[in-house]
């Protein structure tokens, strides 16, 4: 039976994070400044992003993500001894993913120069694909309903808690030389451009030859097909892909084909109390 644990008012999936992790990465993990993070809300792009840091660390060569599983690539943070393994690891850079809100993250964080690329999707998107990895992944509880799940979402009473808090808590970070924001919906609608752009930031100068090729081994189509992508490699036990694929849709404004009137209502109704005093606009602010 999927279980959760608290770690400081917020909980995580005990399958996936353990106590002793969370307190070692927040406390003890030492960020290097050559590090690279990947970091998002569960459900935000973060394999997409993972896929793109692989094929610009290897300069656009497909090999490495065709043949290592993603999650070794571009491990979780939070994940079962990965901060002792990161700890250990001469490779540089060190690429690495996380969910963990800002205030639970590595304090040494602050006194590095290590990147951060954040990834935002629209929450409405966010909450839909949640509720199908929901039904399928072990590691979250099987929602009641969609509607069941949107109040628990609208309250934080989720994994990895509220999407608001975790926006808003990692957007501090904005006007950083080293924090990059992103949006999946920039990942969706100019796919190239968003490569471009995270390859500035990490200070890489590619020709058109290697971001054609970036740009086309990081295409959903790809990744759905790619086995070290699209998470086949695990046994159904953990996800079971019958009842619903871990890489859906990838699209953007599924949303609409899941709120009723209602439910779009109330969602927009907190999110505008939740987000008043962000400055920061995104792609779905502007519809």
């Amino acid at each position: 039976m999927c279980e959760y644990i608290p770690y400081k008012g917020i909980d995580f999936p005990h399958l996936s994070v353990t106590l002793k992790d969370l307190n070692f990465m927040e406390n003890e993990f030492q960020v290097r400044d050559d590090d690279i993070f990947n970091v998002t809300y569960p459900k935000s792009g973060t394999t997409w992003v993972a896929e793109i840091l692989s094929l610009i660390d290897t300069n656009g060569d497909p090999t490495w993500s065709k043949t290592i599983p993603n999650w070794e690539r571009v491990p979780w943070l939070e994940s079962p001894d990965t901060v002792e393994i990161l700890q250990n690891k001469k490779e540089i850079p060190r690429l690495i993913t996380s969910h963990v809100p800002k205030q639970l993250f590595c304090k040494s964080l602050a006194r590095s120069k290590a990147k951060v690329i954040y990834t935002v999707r629209n929450p409405k998107d966010v909450l839909v694909s949640l509720y199908y990895f929901s039904k399928m992944s072990v590691y979250y509880k099987d929602p009641k309903s969609f509607g069941d799940l949107m109040e628990k979402f609208l309250t934080g009473d989720v994994p990895y808690g509220s999407w608001f808090d975790h926006v808003t808590g990692w957007l501090e970070l904005v006007g950083k030389d080293n924090f990059l924001l992103n949006t999946y919906e920039d990942l969706y609608w100019d796919l190239r451009g968003s490569v471009l752009r995270i390859s500035k930031f990490l200070g890489k100068k590619f020709d058109n030859a290697v971001i054609d090729s970036i740009v086309e081994h990081a295409t959903f189509k790809s990744m759905k097909e790619n086995d070290m992508a699209n998470f086949r490699l695990l046994p159904n036990v953990y996800m079971d892909q019958d009842k619903s694929p871990f890489m859906r849709k990838g699209v953007t404004g599924d949303w609409k084909n899941h709120f009723t009137v209602a439910q779009s209502e109330r969602f927009d109704k907190v999110y505008r109390e939740k987000m008043h005093d962000c400055t920061v606009k995104f792609p779905w602010d502007r519809i």
